[in-house]
């Protein structure tokens, strides 16, 4: 079985799977990981959206 992801999909998985691994690494309390992941997914998004927009703007 192969999986066809497109740049968009991956880049939402990798945002995914490092806001978990910075959360859990970074914080002490359960509830402090959850809030900083949340917080690091979004910004992640965030950073996707504006560098993609951003590249459209250059090239048109």
């Amino acid at each position: 079985m192969q999986i066809n992801l497109d740049h968009f999909e991956v880049s939402i998985l990798f945002a995914l799977f490092a806001s978990i691994v910075l959360g859990l690494v970074t914080k002490r309390t359960d509830r402090e990981r959850l809030r900083y992941g949340v917080y690091c997914f979004g910004c992640f998004l965030a950073a996707l959206f504006g560098i993609g927009w951003f590249m459209h703007l250059l090239h048109g």
